[in-house]
């Protein structure tokens, strides 16, 4: 789980949400990323569309895992599902439950390593910034 943080403190040095993803096939890791949305004002950018972004065009994904730092929202476990991905591992979800049960039902393992020093460093950051982080999680 080292890249994905450094890819979450690299979007939080950006003036973003410190959320980051990696994709790996066998140990190699293929594509990168984090949260953009800030950054780019673009809605879509979450770490994992990022990271799928950065990895571009591979042909099969089954035989790849998803990383981040946070459980995905719908729309990353959406592309999560649609591409195939068949196994995602997350920091943690205690700051935001996510779309695991969604993930689950289509194939998808998921494993949370509950990170509790991850877990306060993000849940800080939300303390610190909670109009920012509602806008990424849909909320008012």
């Amino acid at each position: 789980m080292r890249v994905e943080k450094e890819e979450a403190r690299k979007g939080m040095t950006e003036g973003g949400i410190p959320i980051g993803s990696v994709l790996v096939r066998n140990t190699t890791i293929i594509g990168r990323g984090h949260n953009r949305r800030v950054q780019q004002e673009n809605p879509m950018i979450h770490a994992e569309i990022d990271c799928l972004m950065q990895a571009g065009r591979i042909g099969s994904y089954g035989n790849t895992v998803l990383y981040s730092t946070l459980m995905p929202c719908f729309l990353c476990a959406g592309a999560a599902v649609q591409f195939g991905i068949k196994k995602v591992i997350v920091a943690e979800s205690r700051n935001f439950l996510g779309a695991r049960a969604f993930m689950e039902e289509h194939g998808i393992e998921v494993v949370d390593l509950d990170d509790r020093e991850w877990a306060a460093f993000f849940g800080k950051w939300c303390r610190e910034h909670p109009k920012l982080w509602n806008e990424d999680i849909g909320e008012d």
